[in-house]
């Protein structure tokens, strides 16, 4: 839960917090989970939904990810481990500029490798839908980073 509120939020208390929110909300309604899905779907929509609520509260403030996939290997020339770490840095900026259920959907599917229908469930939508916001994602990504070149 925690990697997921990271990727909506890159700043680790921010993270943090919207995690534990996420953990509370969930215990509390624990009583009202009916079993109809897996219970990490069920705690996924709970942990997005968290999520997009405190970013429509608030502008999410980018920070650099510092983590050991951006360190350099020990054959990486430093420039390229730069260059690296600029176009992730680049591609964090583009994916918070997607709207909200384009976001939620790409984090879902790429990051936590989610299959749709578990994407679907988790956001309250059908299949076709989040294939569809999927696609729409990708290309609008796309289209972010083309203008950045």
């Amino acid at each position: 839960m925690y990697r997921l509120c990271y990727r909506f939020v890159p700043n680790h208390e921010d993270a943090s917090e919207l995690a534990q929110d996420a953990f509370v909300r969930a215990y509390r309604s624990l009583g009202k989970f009916e079993g109809q899905a897996q219970f990490s779907t069920w705690l996924h929509r709970i942990t997005v939904n968290v999520c997009l609520n405190r970013l429509a509260l608030k502008t999410p403030k980018l920070a650099p990810l510092k983590s050991v996939e951006s360190a350099p290997a020990r054959e990486e020339a430093v420039d390229e481990a730069m260059l690296r770490g600029e176009r992730a840095e680049r591609v964090r900026v583009a994916i918070a500029q997607l709207p909200e259920k384009q976001r939620a959907t790409l984090i879902l599917r790429v990051y936590h490798d989610l299959p749709h229908e578990e994407i679907a469930r988790a956001l309250g939508s059908s299949v076709g839908a989040a294939k569809t916001n999927l696609f729409h994602a990708l290309g609008n990504l796309r289209k972010l980073l083309a203008t950045e070149e």
